[in-house]
């Protein structure tokens, strides 16, 4: 399969919009949950048009996956090859389920991405996350990278000492990580006298966290690795749900979207797409998905977009980093925040290792927001904390100190994937 990213933009839409199509008529005939939304809004396929017509079906959210989740297969299990979990970020994982022909997609797509950062055949990749725990990231970046023919070290998730001993026996070229995940691995290095800034790794391809800013410059955190690394970081931006992923090409300017393979909405509060550089909700339909495929999916996640040619020559829409995901903004103190905001200060400031970000109601349902550090911290480091927090933020969140393994329980609770670095309490008892 060959993407169409580099044909007119007429092109693009016609063929995207025949996809979509395609998948209206396949969730009409297979989909038990969308044959009853159909129905129960009088909703006839036929007559879906236009962008407009499409904004007549209403959005299918993450609590619908939760209670509803049998009915979004439109295959008998016999066709199921492998099953999965989303991470559960914002609540608890659901299932999702892949055939044979959603697998060959989902690998298609990492091909896809990886030749965009200009990756070839042949090079040597080393993937730092899970193959395993129902992720499908690490899966997904085996297959594109096997389509792709390069050669695939697969470390896993953690241990950096393996990650060096890989890195100096197969000398890869490429990693695919987690950005705070290379920080650790830089501080192993420093502390171990190896020398990592002549490694054979010029580039890594980063997932799980925001690199860059609206602007696309770099963050706090990924200033932070390449002072420390000089080498080239690439954003991506994915999900299960979405079975896609964006991609950042060689210049750095937006994740590219793959549009014969999603559909996507940038949406404001009432339902009505944002103007370019604007900030909405990301909304998916995934095309070519048979398995489980999602119609006007509200993914949660606060991102503006770029509809001109890139550099590079494709001619699809490219989306900013995640700015933020609607269930976390916090209302502290007057001003308005997110976690990521929070974050760049922790990591830009001090470079604090290990942390949490604590938001809960007050007696008259106000936001408090804390910060929980390990009370190894000294008070210097404290003190230039709470200044970033004032410049930055214009807020300075209170500061808690706890035991590290109070912090590290908090951070790794059972059965999670990722370290939890935002603990919202507003909807829990505390």
């Amino acid at each position: 399969m060959n993407s169409i990213q580099n044909e007119s933009v007429e092109k693009i839409a016609r063929i995207q919009w025949l996809e979509l199509q395609k998948q209206l008529l396949y969730l009409q005939k297979n989909s038990k949950f969308y044959k009853k939304l159909f129905k129960d809004n009088a909703i006839d396929i036929s007559e879906i048009r236009t962008e407009a017509d499409l904004r007549r079906i209403p959005l299918t959210t993450k609590e619908d996956l939760q209670n509803y989740n049998e009915d979004f297969l439109c295959v008998s299990e016999e066709e199921v090859i492998d099953y999965v979990t989303t991470s559960g970020t914002l609540g608890n994982p659901v299932n999702f389920a892949l055939n044979e022909n959603d697998l060959e997609r989902l690998a298609e797509n990492e091909r896809q991405s990886f030749e965009m950062i200009g990756m070839l055949k042949g090079d040597k990749v080393q993937i730092t996350t899970t193959l395993d725990r129902r992720f499908i990231a690490g899966m997904a970046y085996f297959l594109g990278l096997r389509k792709l023919g390069a050669g695939i070290i697969r470390t896993g998730s953690g241990l950096p000492h393996l990650q060096w001993d890989s890195i100096l026996r197969f000398k890869p070229n490429y990693l695919v990580a987690v950005p705070s995940f290379l920080l650790k691995m830089i501080e192993y290095a420093q502390a171990n006298s190896i020398d990592y800034k002549n490694s054979s790794v010029k580039a890594a391809v980063c997932i799980g966290e925001p690199l860059r800013d609206q602007h696309n410059n770099l963050n706090a955190l990924g200033k932070k690795i390449t002072q420390l690394w000089d080498i080239e970081l690439f954003s991506t931006y994915a999900s299960t749900e979405m079975a896609t992923s964006f991609t950042e090409c060689v210049y750095h300017t937006g994740n590219h979207i793959k549009p014969e393979l999603i559909y996507t909405e940038v949406l404001d509060e009432s339902g009505n797409p944002v103007k370019i550089g604007e900030i909405g909700e990301l909304v998916i339909s995934t095309l070519q998905v048979q398995t489980m495929p999602l119609l006007r999916f509200a993914t949660g996640d606060l991102v503006s977009y770029i509809a001109d040619i890139c550099e590079c020559g494709r001619n699809s829409m490219r989306l900013s980093p995640v700015l933020g995901r609607k269930k976390q903004h916090i209302k502290y103190k007057g001003t308005s925040l997110y976690p990521q905001h929070i974050i760049d200060v922790l990591i830009g400031e001090v470079l604090i290792p290990n942390f949490i970000i604590v938001v809960q109601k007050d007696e008259v349902g106000m936001d408090l927001l804390s910060i929980k550090l390990a009370d190894t911290i000294s008070e210097k480091e404290i003190a230039v904390l709470r200044q970033g927090f004032q410049t930055s933020l214009q807020v300075i969140p209170e500061i808690v100190l706890v035991n590290e393994k109070e912090l590290n329980k908090l951070k790794h609770p059972v059965g999670s994937r990722k370290p939890v670095l935002f603990l919202d309490l507003r909807t829990t008892e505390i």
